[in-house]
């Protein structure tokens, strides 16, 4: 019996860390920032209903996505950021279920759904468990700064843009706690896979 695990966390708070764990272990992860990017490329539906309604100001030169232009847009505006959700929803929620129904088929201890807005968008219905990735505030803001070269009001902007951390944590059924190393972060990823596997 396969074990569908929802995997989501806040911006920078290490999912993408905890979602390498499990491919390392050889289960099957189906990421939904890959299916993002798969939904908007060019040609696709999603992207001409983008350019329909965010104008060709966020296509650049050779046909793409400008991520940057369109995150630009939405970061400052809640409005147009439910929108591009809106629009982009449907896109990714048939990418998701194909790709874990193809997965099913290999029958898998564990299958892996990384969704950052797993909540926001419920797609907990769709899995078993819920794994939160969570760290403090602090070490959330301070590492989204450092990785993406962020200024702390735009780095504060983008993490209100999700469901607060504290939030997610309350709503998991598992919580890895990712204020440390990353050797304990693994650590407690692999003790729930054991514990997993012998139930």
């Amino acid at each position: 019996m396969t074990v569908i695990l929802g995997l989501t966390g806040g911006i920078s708070t290490g999912k993408s860390t905890v979602s390498k764990i499990f491919k390392e272990q050889g289960y099957p992860v189906v990421d939904a920032d890959v299916g993002a990017r798969e939904v908007v490329k060019p040609g696709t539906a999603g992207l001409n209903k983008i350019r329909k309604e965010f104008g060709n100001k966020i296509i650049q030169a050779d046909g793409t996505l400008d991520r940057a232009a369109l995150g630009e847009i939405v970061f400052k505006d809640k409005k147009k950021r439910e929108l591009l959700n809106e629009i982009l929803s449907q896109y990714i929620h048939q990418w998701l279920i194909s790709k874990m129904n193809d997965y099913l088929k290999q029958s898998p201890a564990i299958i892996v759904m990384d969704i950052p807005l797993l909540f926001e968008v419920e797609y907990e219905k769709y899995v078993d468990q819920v794994m939160v990735v969570a760290t403090s505030e602090e070490i959330q803001l301070n590492r989204l700064m450092k990785r993406d070269n962020l200024g702390k009001k735009e780095a504060i902007q983008r993490i209100d843009s999700q469901l607060p951390i504290s939030k997610k944590v309350i709503l998991g059924d598992i919580i890895i706690d990712n204020n440390g190393t990353i050797e304990n972060t693994k650590k407690q990823v692999l003790d729930w896979i054991t514990k997993t596997k012998t139930n």
